[in-house]
């Protein structure tokens, strides 16, 4: 049994920093959060926890304030605000039927445990075959 599936659920809410951006996504109060270590998620500090995208809402107007960078496969969708530059949530790669959010981008007050995990994004393919980070995205039973 992973870590979350031991924790309540709670919604959390976040976004990025010049508030334009924001969101909210129902997960345990105690999450599993990857640190990855490929080109991108290293150079931006990146440490996420992953949930399915039915459990993930964008609120308001926060569409119109983000863009998106992709590289390499293509299939990872790093979004951003146009407006501070913050990634508070991004489409992973390992999970593209979920949202890797960032621990660090939920306002406070609903985390109650962070546990930090290594992905070892410069042996991108290795790392997912020995990880189980793609069961992240799936619903619990």
């Amino acid at each position: 049994m992973n870590l979350e599936m031991e924790a309540e659920t709670v919604v959390h809410t976040g976004g990025c920093h010049c508030k334009s951006v924001r969101w909210r996504v129902i997960a345990p109060s105690t999450v599993l959060v990857w640190d990855c270590n490929c080109s991108n998620c290293y150079m931006r500090g990146n440490a996420h926890f992953v949930v399915p995208a039915d459990k993930f809402e964008l609120l308001g107007n926060s569409a119109e304030f983000i863009t998106t960078y992709t590289f390499g496969t293509h299939t990872a969708k790093h979004t951003f605000c146009k407006i501070c530059g913050i990634t508070s949530f991004y489409y992973p790669r390992s999970n593209p039927d979920g949202v890797g959010v960032s621990s660090k981008c939920i306002d406070s007050g609903t985390l109650t445990r962070v546990e930090i995990k290594h992905f070892d994004g410069k042996n991108w393919e290795r790392s997912f075959d020995e990880s189980d980070i793609s069961s992240y995205s799936k619903a619990q039973k």
